[in-house]
């Protein structure tokens, strides 16, 4: 088993980290939506109708441009409404449970490829170049899975995947048919993971290591012309449990922590549960907290009248704006203030300490100066200025050439966050991967 030793990145120890492995049963979901902007890539067209009835697995909408690929219901019930927002964008699809359990059952006698196509699953992971759902057309050089993950108060992906590890096996046996390569996966150490079939490998290191794009670059680099998958070895081990039951389970363990979280916890719910079940009596002080679907980092801002978003097994809570007035500002001399550069003097302690963050940004956007900071927190062999220089410009070439074709948003959102000029490096990158993708196609 291969060790990678990664020096680059931070990792940010907040408040509000669940302490243990228990998990707790929430009320069931009173509503659970689907929301299209979780699968880039895709461009929704409805199959179902709002009053309609659908089941647990059956297809709500399929991808304008790939018919075969299916976005499904995790729950039974009604069609309760269609969301659009502008130009007639679909914002949301949300379904009224039934209290139905039994999912769609799939003929595992078909075509791998078909299965998960049909199965909702195939929506789950994700290709690079251009971070986006796979498309069925192209088959991977290799498949990278992480088994870990390194954001800001993360789950323990061992707990949220309980007894579905037994699936993992047969996961990595049928994702060895969709490639001509190897199926990857990568683990931190300590980590009992060791799957026939499987390359593990180990990594030591700070956030983002447990990223599959920077396990992928460390490993084997995506060159032009070349693809790959990658995923969270929970939906892989979803895969497992399709092809060992021909069923999909759509529920899910969370993690509900944070600062304005009163025990932090985790959770079983369902993919899309509202989160006015998942959250009821869990927040300190409702009107002075963000709630965040995912972690601070690469998560997204929802509401308390929201859901929990698809690709996300964690719900953060931090505190909104806490302190406008601070006295001195960033000149303060707070021995708890936290920094990188140790401009404050936290780091005199000898240790980390937890800290305290709220929702400021803290400063405005301001041009780019070469400083190293986006080298510093991004472990892949490419020159971060300089490719985010690229994106701005829109200069093709140069994107291409500095590797674009092996980032994605989640791996700049450690730079974002160090970043003194302030700048949105992750819609940046976003906005260059899809103007790179409509260039190519």
């Amino acid at each position: 088993m291969a060790t990678v030793r990664l020096k680059k990145g931070l990792d940010i120890n907040l408040l509000g980290a669940i302490q243990g492995q228990e998990i707790s049963l929430t009320a069931p979901a009173q509503s659970v939506a689907v929301v299209p902007d979780d699968f880039h890539g895709i461009i929704p067209r409805m199959e179902k109708k709002e009053g309609e009835h659908v089941t647990c697995g059956e297809p709500l909408y399929h991808d304008k441009n790939h018919e075969a690929i299916k976005v499904v219901a995790p729950v039974s019930g009604t069609v309760k409404e269609v969301r659009r927002g502008e130009r007639r964008h679909i914002d949301a699809v949300i379904i009224t449970p039934d209290g139905g359990k039994d999912p769609i059952a799939h003929d595992l006698k078909r075509p791998a490829i078909e299965v998960l196509l049909e199965s909702g699953l195939w929506v789950m992971m994700r290709q690079r170049p251009y971070d986006t759902v796979p498309s069925p057309d192209v088959r991977p050089r290799d498949i990278f899975v992480t088994a870990f993950d390194s954001a800001p108060l993360a789950p323990d992906l061992d707990v949220v995947l309980g007894d579905k590890r037994q699936y993992i096996t047969r996961g990595v046996e049928v994702l060895k048919g969709m490639t001509d390569g190897k199926v990857y996966i990568g683990i931190r150490e300590g980590q009992g993971i060791d799957v026939p079939g499987a390359e593990v490998t180990t990594f030591t290191g700070p956030h983002p290591a447990g990223n599959a794009g920077i396990q992928a670059a460390n490993i084997k680099p995506v060159n032009k012309g070349e693809t790959i998958w990658t995923m969270d070895i929970v939906t892989l081990a979803r895969i497992g449990e399709l092809f060992t039951t021909g069923k999909v389970s759509h529920d899910t363990v969370v993690a509900i922590d944070g600062e304005m979280v009163q025990q932090p916890r985790y959770a079983r719910t369902v993919m899309g549960a509202d989160l006015a079940t998942v959250l009821k009596n869990e927040l300190t002080n409702v009107a002075q907290s963000r709630i965040i679907s995912g972690n601070v980092l690469t998560g997204v801002k929802v509401e308390a009248d929201q859901w929990l978003r698809a690709p996300y097994r964690h719900i953060t809570v931090i505190p909104e704006n806490s302190k406008p007035d601070e006295f001195m500002g960033w000149a303060s001399v707070n021995p708890n203030r936290f920094s990188i550069y140790r401009t404050f003097t936290t780091w005199l302690r000898g240790f980390k300490p937890a800290v305290s963050m709220d929702s400021r940004i803290k400063g405005g956007e301001r041009a780019i100066v070469r400083t190293g900071e986006y080298d510093a927190m991004l472990p892949m062999d490419i020159y971060g200025e300089f490719l985010i220089k690229a994106i701005i410009s829109g200069d093709i070439d140069k994107m291409e050439q500095l590797g674009i074709y092996e980032i994605a948003p989640e791996d700049f959102a450690l730079a974002e966050f160090a970043d003194t000029s302030k700048l949105e490096l992750q819609r940046i990158v976003r906005e260059g991967l899809d103007k790179l993708r409509a260039e190519m196609s």
